[in-house]
């Protein structure tokens, strides 16, 4: 059951929204804006040529990127953003090879009790090096985070790297396989989720996400496995791994751990092959929104990754 406690938690991150292409554009194709319905309104008649505003930036550059601040970037809702509140946000292209298949951006509001991190790790000569990242309040670990950098294997980020596939860690404050625990400790962040970001060249970009109990990213996230060799067929995934932080296992009898295309939203993203976003859940009260990701591998999508605000 939902607590009152739970009604109160302000989320790390305010806005979601997918673009994707149409032509020689970019088009809203869904997103959740919570209570920020003018700046939703404002974003749903905008389209973003290769290279405008921040989702054609990340089109153009291929590659994730990331805006701590919109004045003097060339982020075009500068104002709409500024009048919601929101102060940063990071553009995630979805690239099936060479082929752009959408752009998930995702905005965050400056307060002093946010907390938590979206980072983006690049890979130069041999380590992940922090390119950027929104941290909120967590100004420490911030500083940590732009003085640390990891090997192959090392490390959240470096066991994405290793892996190629997406990992959950849980604890952060005090396991040991999180390089930089104490500070994750201090600043209040708890799990963390690390996605692998394919990228046209031979490039290395790892996605993390992570998050605080005071100011959660999400309640829950989910990786599913979508390979025909890990589920012995196509159009169907299974969870192989998740974090609840509320009541309830992530699955039983009434709660399966394996779809098939289009079945929920998670099916939705495998059916379609693109980024969902979606506010609210249809039957269910536990949860604000969703969004799911899809990782794609050889020209399919091999894993998705799943949030639940």
């Amino acid at each position: 059951m939902d607590t009152a406690v739970d009604t109160l938690v302000r989320p790390f991150i305010d806005v979601s929204e997918i673009w994707v292409p149409e032509g020689d554009r970019l088009a809203h194709a869904g997103g959740n804006y919570g209570d920020l319905s003018e700046f939703g309104s404002i974003s749903e008649q905008i389209t973003f040529g290769k290279g405008e505003g921040l989702p054609g930036r990340a089109w153009a550059q291929g590659r994730p990127v990331v805006l701590k601040q919109f004045d003097g970037s060339n982020f075009c809702r500068t104002e709409a953003a500024t009048a919601a509140g929101l102060s940063a946000a990071v553009a995630i292209p979805v690239f099936n090879n060479a082929k752009l298949m959408a752009v998930l951006v995702v905005l965050c509001s400056d307060s002093e009790e946010r907390v938590g991190a979206v980072e983006v790790w690049e890979e130069h000569d041999g380590l992940l090096m922090l390119q950027d990242g929104y941290y909120g309040a967590a100004k420490h670990f911030e500083w940590v985070s732009q003085h640390t950098h990891f090997p192959r294997g090392q490390g959240l980020p470096g066991g994405v790297w290793a892996s190629n596939t997406p990992i959950l860690m849980r604890d952060l404050g005090s396991g040991y396989k999180f390089i930089r625990a104490d500070s994750a400790g201090k600043a209040g962040l708890t799990t963390g989720l690390g996605i692998p970001i394919p990228v046209p060249g031979n490039r290395t970009y790892v996605l993390t996400l992570l998050s605080a109990l005071g100011t959660p990213i999400a309640h829950r996230f989910e990786i599913w496995d979508c390979r025909p060799s890990a589920v012995g067929s196509d159009h169907a995934a299974v969870l192989i791994d998740g974090i609840c932080a509320r009541e309830g296992p992530l699955w039983s009898e009434d709660n399966e751990r394996r779809i098939k295309a289009w079945e929920g939203q998670v099916g939705k993203v495998l059916g379609s092959g693109l980024p969902v976003v979606a506010k609210g859940l249809a039957g269910s009260a536990r949860y604000g929104g969703f969004v799911g990701l899809p990782i794609y591998h050889d020209g399919s999508v091999a894993r998705i990754v799943a949030w639940y605000c």
